[in-house]
């Protein structure tokens, strides 16, 4: 009988440069059979069809993941025009076609404008969302069209790249929640024809951008070469998903309580009530993410609201 490998305590986050065709699931899967790791996870799922930036977080970083899911977010896409695909992008079958749109480019430019902003968003059936427990495409695939809410959304930038007769090549930049491939048949629609995405690529996730990223090539090559302990010099500390928010420095005796799940009183502070803080130790290592509170009318105090594991 096989035994299997241990898996190991990590802590830390990577950025992986998640390639054409694999389920964020599985790069992740994969990532995770390398490091030997044993808790893992990701801040916002990719499809196959697209690569780019996908943040993996280990160990102690998983309790700060959703600080990347609601991150903003940047891609470029090709817009195939003509055809409309049952997924909205190339792997799905084609239930639609239409006659090329008359483009120039000061039309094409002229619609980017018009989507510029906040809006409402309608989810495609193909999406990972659930109804009543079962994934969305899970439903389509059984021929099933389920009524979805819209969703707010912000498209804060949109690029024209390139185009030709019968494609546009844009870069989104957009909030969480964004489904590209909506926004390439809306945008197809409003040129006079059809369309769907031949091709995605996430370029930013937050403040992570695609020439940070490792591929799994890469992480493979090192594995073969030096082993998953050498593969430990591809993450970042667990606090770089939370670099954009105010830290704050810890004496011994607020650090003792705040690890205790305790509050600690903050004698003298320029945070604001219902701040989130990254905190450190005296010896200037991250511990957690703290909340101010109100200890009385002029009293601030620390309340610990997700902390790193001692051990």
């Amino acid at each position: 009988m096989q035994r299997k490998t241990p898996r190991r305590r990590i802590d830390g986050v990577l950025l992986l440069d998640k390639p054409l065709g694999w389920s964020s699931n599985r790069a992740l899967q994969k990532v995770r059979w390398l490091l030997k790791a044993k808790k893992g996870g990701h801040t916002g799922n990719l499809d196959p069809l697209a690569s780019g930036v996908l943040p993996l977080c280990f160990g102690d970083a998983t309790k700060f993941a959703q600080f990347g899911l609601e991150a903003d977010k940047a891609y470029v896409t090709r817009i195939q025009l003509g055809e409309q695909r049952d997924t909205g992008d190339a792997e799905g079958a084609v239930v639609a076609t239409a006659t090329l749109p008359q483009l120039t480019e000061e039309k094409i430019l002229k619609q980017l404008e018009a989507f510029r902003g906040e809006q409402e968003q309608v989810p495609p059936m193909y999406s990972a969302l659930k109804h009543q427990g079962k994934k969305l495409y899970e439903l389509a695939r059984e021929g099933k069209e389920i009524e979805r809410k819209p969703r707010r959304i912000f498209l804060s930038h949109l690029k024209l790249l390139d185009w030709g007769a019968d494609f546009l090549d844009i870069q989104v930049h957009c909030s969480k929640g964004t489904y590209i491939r909506v926004l390439g048949e809306d945008l197809a629609l409003a040129l006079g024809s059809l369309g769907y995405l031949a091709s995605l690529r996430r370029i930013q996730s937050g403040p992570f951008t695609e020439d940070q990223l490792v591929s799994l090539a890469e992480l493979e090559e090192i594995w073969e070469a030096e082993g998953e302990l050498a593969l430990e010099a591809t993450l970042h500390p667990v606090d770089l998903l939370l670099e954009h928010l105010p830290s704050y420095a810890l004496n011994q005796e607020q650090t003792y309580a705040l690890t205790h799940g305790q509050s600690a009183k903050l004698l003298d502070s320029s945070l604001g009530i219902g701040e989130n803080v990254r905190l450190y130790s005296p010896e200037e290592q991250f511990i957690g993410l703290g909340e101010v509170r109100s200890a009385s009318e002029s009293t601030l105090e620390m309340a610990p609201k997700k902390m790193c594991s001692s051990g």
